[in-house]
């Protein structure tokens, strides 16, 4: 891959994993084996992490260090990181990757897992093989009433098989059933790389599901 700049080089590598190509313990084994995860998807360069912490700061503007929140497809801890400086402190992690989680937890971001939360994020974890549209009622039923879900992803997954029938489809589905109400949904540039980014921010009512 000679002559080819350093973000398309890290933008092929990430293609491989949400190609569609991969089953779920592939994917898996992708991201264990991933040794330049940081390096690839670094600030600047994937900027999901950040889009999805000024997020819930916009949700949480007050008594931060009281806010339980659960990142869901927590990776190496990129999101726990932003929140961290922005005064969040109990921060939970969860990912199916033990190498990402173990990286995750040198950084000393995370605590441990409770069972419901006011705030559950997800930034990059919506793609092809990932994770499924069913897993937002988790998502809810895990966050308190009058919390918040946020999730972050690629615009352009929003099209695709997995997603393409049935995942604003449900958001719009759990909202009319009065199960969370839509506060945000806003297109942001350069969410990796020069894709564009969608920003899904909820407001749960309550956990009656």
């Amino acid at each position: 891959m000679e002559n080819v700049s350093e973000d398309t080089k890290a933008f092929l590598t990430t293609a491989k994993v949400y190609s569609g190509e991969l089953d779920k313990v592939q994917i898996i084994d992708y991201y264990n084996t991933w040794d330049d995860y940081e390096k690839d998807l670094q600030p600047g360069r994937y900027n999901g992490p950040v889009f999805a912490a000024e997020a819930i700061d916009r949700s949480f503007p007050s008594h931060k260090d009281q806010v339980l929140i659960l990142d869901v497809a927590a990776g190496t801890g990129f999101v726990g990181e932003e929140l961290v400086k922005r005064n969040f402190k109990e921060i939970h992690a969860l990912d199916p990757s033990a190498s990402m989680l173990m990286k995750a937890k040198k950084k000393n971001v995370y605590k441990k897992f409770l069972y419901t939360y006011h705030c559950v994020v997800c930034s990059g974890g919506f793609g092809s093989g990932h994770i499924p549209s069913g897993a937002l009622k988790e998502f809810i039923r895990i966050t308190k009433p009058g919390g918040v879900v946020v999730v972050v992803m690629r615009e352009e997954f929003l099209n695709i098989p997995e997603y393409g029938d049935n995942l604003e489809t449900l958001m719009k589905q759990f909202q009319n059933e009065g199960l969370w109400m839509c506060i945000e949904r806003s297109v942001v540039q350069k969410y990796f790389c020069e894709k564009t980014g969608v920003i899904f921010r909820y407001r749960v009512l309550h956990r009656h599901l």
